[in-house]
């Protein structure tokens, strides 16, 4: 009935077109339809698209911002209707993310911070320059199931570390799995300081957490 609403819908993120994404998204309250089926069947097809593309190499990174951008504003456009309905998207975990203290590079973060919340999952975004302390805190505040910590120096990417141990040191860290990222971080280093995973881009990001979370 909707096929071609929703078809337009995907398309607008793939095209990182956030002002049509909202307009579509305002279309489909005009009409009536079930948010959660405008966002499940619509805007997700079209983030899915864009994420297989850009694992396979055909898409970019500023693509993949700007499908992320429209992605966030078709969401937050729908959520009143959501919440008058009392209907809420399936999440699939809460996740407090941040640039860890001592660097302050931001993109990559970002990114990584608006596909989760794309995908599906509750995001707290501490920022840049954040303090162990203060993300475990927050893990703690919000009952989260992932912290997710950023570093692209090495000179900073030694303190992902100092976030282990102060979550190991408030008892959190039976509940809490971690994943760290920035252009220094290996497998080797995840093995090293015993965190759960890491990924080279926003995407692989949004597989591990789904991973960690038991979803497929």
């Amino acid at each position: 009935m909707h096929e071609q609403l929703f078809k337009e819908m995907a398309q607008s993120i793939i095209d990182g077109d956030t002002e049509l994404a909202e307009q579509l998204a305002k279309q489909a309250m005009e009409l009536g339809i079930d948010p959660l089926e405008a966002i499940n069947q619509g805007f997700v097809i079209g983030v899915n698209h864009v994420g297989s593309e850009f694992s396979c190499g055909n898409a970019f990174l500023p693509e993949l911002v700007m499908a992320g951008e429209a992605m966030k504003t078709a969401v937050s456009t729908l959520e009143p209707e959501m919440a008058r309905r009392g209907t809420e998207r399936q999440v699939f975990g809460k996740v407090v993310i941040g640039t860890i203290e001592g660097d302050i590079h931001d993109i990559g973060k970002t990114l990584v911070a608006t596909m989760l919340s794309a995908s599906g999952f509750k995001v707290f975004d501490l920022g840049v320059d954040v303090s162990a302390l203060k993300l475990v805190e927050k893990a703690r505040q919000e009952h989260a199931d992932i912290v997710a910590v950023s570093a692209l120096l090495t000179t900073t990417m030694v303190r992902q570390r100092d976030v282990v141990e102060a979550l190991e040191d408030m008892g959190l860290r039976p509940q809490v799995k971690i994943m760290v990222g920035g252009a220094p971080v290996t497998r080797e280093w995840v093995t090293e300081i015993g965190a759960d995973g890491y990924s080279e881009d926003a995407i692989g990001a949004v597989q591990v957490a789904k991973q960690l979370m038991g979803v497929s």
